[in-house]
């Protein structure tokens, strides 16, 4: 366990998160996952977590490994076509991470989430946090339109508002 680390998700005051994305970036977030939903086939979640719960920092969980944790339980693993992919923001760790379901990382490599990822965390040291949100869910839509282009049954089955943790 690391101390400082320790201390910099229990002393971040809640509202420091709403201060980085406001309602409206949410919404825009949650328009943009909408809208790539309808070129694919593809089910995309984004949450956004300040500090970590107690219960993950005592695991001493990285970022991926909470990112794994929160894919299970929003079930973003619940898709007819294997076909969930979560975006996390760990904004306390200042990283990203993105995990896909099976069904897609058999045809998309991790390095090309990789890349997306490490994109938001450049806009976001900038201080471009609306524009580096959505342009990974832009970016993350065209992967999945390429490789599960929307056809004629393509029902939404995971929310596509940003939860906020």
């Amino acid at each position: 366990m690391k101390p400082l680390r320790w201390l910099e998700h229990l002393l971040l005051p809640d509202w420091w998160l709403r201060r980085v994305f406001s309602k409206a970036d949410l919404a825009a977030i949650g328009e943009a996952v909408t809208a790539g939903e309808k070129l694919h086939r593809g089910e995309l979640r984004f949450v956004v977590e300040g500090a970590m719960p107690l219960s993950a920092l005592w695991r001493d969980l990285s970022p991926r490994a909470r990112a794994a944790e929160l894919f299970a339980t929003l079930r973003v693993w619940d898709t007819a076509e294997n076909s969930g992919v979560l975006i996390y923001v760990q904004l306390v760790d200042r990283r990203v991470e993105i995990l896909a379901d099976r069904g897609i990382a058999a045809q998309v490599a991790q390095a090309e989430w990789d890349a997306i990822c490490r994109g938001m965390e450049q806009s976001f040291g900038e201080g471009r946090w609306r524009q580096g949100a959505l342009q990974a869910v832009a970016r993350a839509g065209d992967l999945l339109a390429a490789h599960f282009p929307a056809g004629e049954h393509n029902p939404n089955e995971l929310p596509d508002q940003p939860v906020v943790l």
